[in-house]
C-alpha cells in the first residue's frame, strides 16, 4: 500500500494562490472524502486539522485541507476578505481537489462556510461535523454585539480593530466583511441540508457562545442532527479529549453515510 502527502498551490482567476494538502491512499478505506474548512485567521496547520490529517492516512482516507485567501501560506490581503471570497475559495478547493462524495469538517468560521458549500454543491456533500460554528458571525457576533464606538470606526474609517479572546493581535474588521456577510446569513430562516450533522461545541466559549450553536440547530431542515456539548471546553476544543470527540464524530458520520 502507497500512502501519500501532497502539498500544492492551486491558482484562484485572478492569480492569488491558495495553499493545500492532501493526504490519500492507493487502497482508499470508502468511497467518501473529508475536507477540512478552518476559521477566521486560522490556518490548515492547526491542532485540529493535523490531528485529522494523522488520522485520516491512519484509515486511509481521502482529506482535503487548504487556506483560504489571506490565510496562511496563501497569498492575499486580509483587508480584502469576505465570506464570499472564503466560500468561493472553498467551492474552487472542493470542486478541483477533492474526490468522491465528503464530509465538511468545518471549524468557527469554517462552520458556515462548510453550511454554505453543503447548500452550494448538495450533490456532492454527505454530511457535516462542524466544531463551535459561526454561521452569521460577521452579524450576529460581531455588529449586534459591537457598541457603538466599534460601529461608528466602522463607519467613518472602515475597519475595528476589535480585541481578540484567545490573547492574539486584535482582528481587523472591516465594514467590507460587515457588508458583504449580509449576503450569506442563514439564520433567518430553514438551512435546507438534509445529510447528518454533528456539532462540538465548549460551553466556555467566548467567540461563539454555546446558546449560537443551538439556533443553527433549530435552523437545520436535517433531522439527524446531535450536539456534543463539552462544559468546560473552550473555543478551539483542542485537547486530547475534544480531538478523540472530533474524530468519533466522523468516524460516526462516515458510517451513516457509507451505510
Amino acid at each position: 500500500m502507497t500512502e501519500t502527502m501532497r502539498s500544492g498551490k492551486l491558482t484562484r482567476p485572478d492569480g492569488e494562490v491558495l495553499a493545500y494538502q492532501i493526504d490519500t491512499s492507493a487502497t482508499p478505506a470508502g468511497p467518501t472524502g473529508l475536507v477540512w474548512l478552518g476559521g477566521f485567521k486560522s490556518d490548515m496547520t492547526g491542532t485540529k486539522a493535523q490531528a485529522l490529517s494523522q488520522w485520516a492516512r491512519g484509515v486511509h482516507r481521502h482529506f482535503l485541507r487548504f487556506d483560504y485567501f489571506a490565510h496562511g501560506a496563501s497569498s492575499g490581503d486580509f483587508a480584502k476578505g469576505t465570506i464570499g471570497r472564503w466560500l468561493d475559495d472553498a467551492l474552487c478547493a472542493i470542486d478541483e481537489l477533492s474526490e468522491g462524495p465528503l464530509v465538511l469538517i468545518g471549524s468557527s468560521m469554517g462552520g458556515w462556510i462548510a453550511l454554505l458549500a453543503a447548500l452550494a454543491r448538495p450533490e456532492r456533500v454527505k454530511a457535516l461535523v462542524l466544531i463551535a460554528p459561526a454561521a452569521d458571525f460577521t452579524e450576529a457576533l460581531m455588529w449586534e454585539q459591537f457598541n457603538e464606538d466599534a460601529r461608528a470606526a466602522l463607519r467613518r474609517d472602515g475597519v475595528y480593530r476589535a480585541p481578540s479572546a484567545q490573547g492574539e493581535e486584535p482582528y481587523e474588521i472591516t465594514m467590507g466583511l460587515i457588508e458583504e456577510g449580509r449576503q450569506h446569513l442563514l439564520l433567518g430562516g430553514v438551512i435546507d441540508f438534509a445529510g447528518p450533522v454533528r456539532i462540538l461545541q465548549g460551553m466556555q466559549d467566548e467567540s461563539v457562545p454555546w446558546q449560537h450553536a443551538m439556533r443553527l440547530v433549530e435552523r437545520l431542515a436535517a433531522g439527524d442532527v446531535t450536539v456534543n456539548l463539552a462544559k468546560v471546553g473552550d473555543h478551539r476544543l483542542s485537547t486530547d479529549d475534544d480531538i478523540a470527540r472530533l474524530v468519533a464524530a466522523v468516524a460516526e458520520v462516515l458510517a451513516v453515510v457509507e451505510g
